[in-house]
């Protein structure tokens, strides 16, 4: 079974890394990581302006060809009273120095990552953060791959976060249809609440499966890259589509399309006028 799975990770890394480099010649042959950015982005509430305990889920990227289709994400936590943030990811290449790929450190909670901007996924301040955060705290200990990472089909950072988003489910986590290694399962082996903790979801080693939940609506995984409908919350429109390579695209109305903002890699807003 250890070998089958090695064989489909390989042709399966083959083949998007193909897709990539068709898609952008330039892709892998990004910055440095060793020079990219990791500045903060100037998102995250400042500490010293705000006493109030903070919990922020983020999503940006990945770093190189990888971007293409896949973004990394991460947790950050603030107890009321904190003048510093923790932050909470797993970080794959620390397995190949013999580290635990599990990061829990005082960090900046909104670094980019290493060159791609984050974006919010989930908030939450005051009572409603304080009240979770010793949760996630034991959702992050109860982890079982602490010392394990593969890119694909995981467990990777975003298996690491969907594990908290199930544990915790007060967090109510949409995780992005990019962030690919949410569907590996790590509580039971194919059958689990979806990462929102507010629906089912069946998943086969993260490879195959589906999804229904009233935070997450629809989603089918196929090799790991989903489709799905879902909505927004207490309204049935307007609908969003998930979708691999391009995360979720919001349809706000049902005359013709008039796309307006948001992060491509995550969220996609598309108005359309009547």
């Amino acid at each position: 079974m250890l070998a089958d799975m090695k064989i489909i990770r390989f042709v399966f890394l083959f083949f998007i890394t193909g897709v990539s480099i068709a898609i952008s010649a330039t892709v892998l042959f990004g910055p440095d990581w060793r020079t990219a950015d990791r500045s903060s982005a100037g998102i995250a509430p400042d500490p010293s302006e705000l006493s109030d305990a903070v919990v922020q889920v983020y999503a940006a990227r990945a770093f190189n060809w990888r971007s293409l289709f896949a973004v990394h994400t991460w947790l950050a936590t603030k107890t009321r009273g904190a003048s510093e943030y923790h932050v909470y990811q797993v970080v794959g290449w620390r397995k190949w120095n013999g580290l635990p790929v599990v990061v829990r450190e005082k960090d900046i909670p909104d670094r980019n990552w290493f060159g791609n901007p984050p974006t919010i996924l989930r908030e939450l301040k005051g009572a409603d953060a304080e009240a979770i955060i010793s949760s996630i705290e034991s959702a992050v200990a109860s982890y079982p791959y602490p010392d394990t990472y593969h890119i694909w089909p995981g467990p990777n950072s975003n298996t690491f976060v969907a594990h908290i988003g199930r544990s915790v489910p007060q967090l109510q986590l949409d995780l992005p249809p990019t962030a690919i290694g949410k569907d590996f399962m790590t509580r039971n082996r194919f059958i689990d609440t979806t990462p929102s903790g507010h629906g089912f979801q069946f998943s086969f080693f993260g490879i195959f499966g589906g999804l229904v939940s009233a935070v997450e609506g629809i989603e089918i995984n196929i090799l790991s890259l989903n489709f799905g409908l879902g909505y927004t919350p207490d309204t049935i429109w307007p609908l969003r589509l998930r979708l691999p390579f391009f995360g979720i695209i919001t349809l706000s109305s049902a005359s013709r399309p008039e796309r307006l903002t948001h992060n491509i890699y995550t969220q996609t807003t598309w108005k359309c006028s009547h």
